[in-house]
């Protein structure tokens, strides 16, 4: 399915992190993002500049259960549609499915929900994602999905598990909310529920207001995976295969699940090559690395495939004008805007 990578910030966001005592402006300072982000109606960012923006409220707050808390002091009057759609189901499950499906409206995460032998196991993929998921987005996520089967069904939902990928232990806040065992250091991040909960009626199952709210999220939804290009999906697989060597175009073709002809077909019918996609990519990607200074000079030129240093040089100096350590030097020192975003 085409995905679009776009994360919407409402302006229910921003009231949540100062009501936590964390002003718009600081946030935005210290995820390095436009400081005039917040003003007007919601903002739109890629998925880079909005792990940034969540690692910011992680680190500004200094509270490792801050996601936890958020989710559960937040009135569900607040959701935005495509999440308030999910209350309003029949059940645990398809409220689950409803908030999978549009919750694709306001970020390109994908939620995945398996159910096999009387469990449910529910974990997240991020197409666009270069780095690690914060923390904090993690917790965020896992508890709105319990928060949903609690509020709606009326019941105290205890997860079988909860898998975390971070290492060291998680506080006692973690260990009262989820009221499972919980497991650090683990492959992935993965949240086990009882499927027999999934069965869970609610009380609040409202009809008259899912077939307001369906067709018009759906609508939207169409809408929205629309506006993706095969060059989009290209450029990001690329950025995710550069480390390894340099990718062909027939192996991306071979990922997209189609002929070398037709994918050189459908990128020269929206006006671009599979080099100059690939010059993109690399430029949009050696940015992004590039802001952050603990990476060496040297570690970006391999992570962007190429086999010296002089060779990133040149390449550079192409594209910006200037050696890559004197762009570092003139980007690091203020916040990085539209040039971070992997977008």
């Amino acid at each position: 399915m085409a995905q679009v990578d776009k994360c919407k910030i409402p302006q229910a966001f921003w009231r949540a992190a100062e009501q936590f005592g964390i002003r718009p402006a600081a946030l935005l300072r210290q995820a390095r993002l436009p400081l005039t982000l917040h003003l007007g109606g919601p903002a739109f960012v890629g998925t880079a500049q909005y792990f940034a923006l969540m690692q910011a409220l992680a680190d500004l707050s200094g509270d490792p259960a801050l996601g936890v808390r958020m989710v559960r002091e937040v009135d569900t009057a607040v959701h935005p549609p495509s999440s308030l759609a999910a209350f309003y189901a029949r059940d645990y499950r398809d409220g689950l499915a409803r908030l999978a499906r549009f919750k694709r409206l306001c970020t390109p995460e994908q939620l995945r929900i398996v159910e096999t032998r009387g469990d449910c196991a529910i974990w997240v993929e991020w197409p666009f994602a270069i780095g690690p998921e914060p923390d904090i987005s993690v917790d965020i996520t896992f508890a709105t999905l319990v928060e949903l089967g609690r509020r709606s069904t009326g019941r105290l939902i205890v997860p079988r598990r909860l898998d975390l990928s971070r290492r060291g232990p998680v506080g006692a806040t973690h260990a009262d909310y989820f009221g499972c065992p919980i497991r650090t250091g683990a492959p992935r991040d993965l949240l086990l529920l009882d499927a027999a909960d999934l069965d869970r009626p609610f009380p609040g199952h409202n009809p008259e207001m899912l077939e307001m709210l369906t067709p018009a999220l759906g609508t939207a939804l169409a809408e929205l995976e629309a506006q993706s290009s095969i060059s989009e999906q290209v450029k990001i697989m690329l950025k995710r295969s550069l480390a390894s060597g340099q990718p062909g175009l027939s192996d991306m073709a071979k990922q997209l699940g189609m002929s070398d002809r037709t994918l050189q077909r459908r990128i020269t019918e929206e006006g671009s090559t599979f080099r100059d996609l690939l010059t993109e990519a690399r430029r949009d990607l050696g940015r992004h690395l590039l802001t952050d200074p603990a990476t060496e000079i040297e570690e970006v030129a391999c992570l962007l495939g190429y086999q010296d240093t002089t060779s990133f040089y040149r390449a550079f100096r192409e594209w910006e004008g200037m050696p890559p350590n004197r762009w570092r030097e003139m980007h690091i020192s203020r916040p990085v805007g539209a040039s971070a975003a992997l977008s």
